[in-house]
């Protein structure tokens, strides 16, 4: 499979080399320096899929250059989610193919399953309130992350006692807070906690190193070639 990459940073150079090692081929990586001119390329419109790992001011223009250009996209960028609905629309009908995770690691779309089942079984249980801490590296631009995002989502879908999640602090028993730390270089710790009088339950992810997400973002390439429309974990992984 021909790969392109958009940014080249540590995950960008992560999942060049897992892609490789599984006998895929880079035709394109787009980075700061070359993205004026690099989305024209005869190299990026021959690739099958493009894994999408930048910043958060450019990833939404970055799907659009790529959608211009027929190639489906992998996006692993959080942070630009007040333009989802564009995108959707741009996929409407299999016109263009996006897959969408917050987060790419098998072992984190496991720590989701275990989330939105608990949340179920602790809705009954008015006793515990809930609330979630999340820590990143401090090069990390956005807070709380998309997975912190996608946890709450979850805690709220099936919480009856929370609408809404706030950074950092609560306003209102209703309120989800969510804490955030930026620290060294953490890859990402995730944790949610529900609390009562008299114990803590409590449910972790802590992320080792950025190798779970590259695979999972690979993976997510070789399942989005030949496909169309919007696509996500809940499609590749059946869970």
């Amino acid at each position: 499979m021909k790969i392109a990459l958009i940014g080249y940073g540590k995950m960008g150079h992560e999942i060049e080399q897992i892609a490789k090692s599984r006998g895929h081929e880079i035709v394109s990586i787009i980075d700061i320096d070359n993205a004026d001119t690099a989305f024209d390329s005869e190299e990026f419109k021959s690739a099958d899929v493009a894994i999408e790992f930048s910043m958060p001011s450019s990833a939404f223009d970055n799907y659009m250059k790529c959608f211009k250009a027929n190639v489906p996209v992998v996006a692993g960028t959080t942070g630009w989610l007040e333009h989802m609905s564009e995108v959707q629309e741009a996929c409407k009908d299999g016109k263009q193919t996006f897959f969408y995770a917050s987060n790419y690691s098998l072992g984190v779309n496991i720590f989701f399953a275990l989330n939105s089942y608990l949340a179920k079984i602790m809705n009954n249980y008015p006793a515990y309130d809930v609330k979630m801490e999340e820590v990143h590296h401090i090069h990390k631009l956005d807070a709380p992350s998309g997975t912190a995002i996608t946890l709450a989502e979850g805690i709220i879908g099936n919480v009856e006692r929370k609408k809404e999640w706030k950074l950092e602090s609560e306003e209102a028993s209703s309120d989800l807070a969510i804490h955030c730390i930026r620290e060294g270089e953490v890859p990402g710790i995730h944790e949610v906690f529900y609390e009562s009088e008299a114990d803590v339950i409590s449910i972790k992810h802590d992320a080792k190193n950025r190798k779970g997400f590259a695979l999972g973002a690979v993976l997510a390439a070789e399942f989005t070639k030949g496909k169309s429309g919007f696509l996500g974990m809940k499609d590749m992984l059946k869970f």
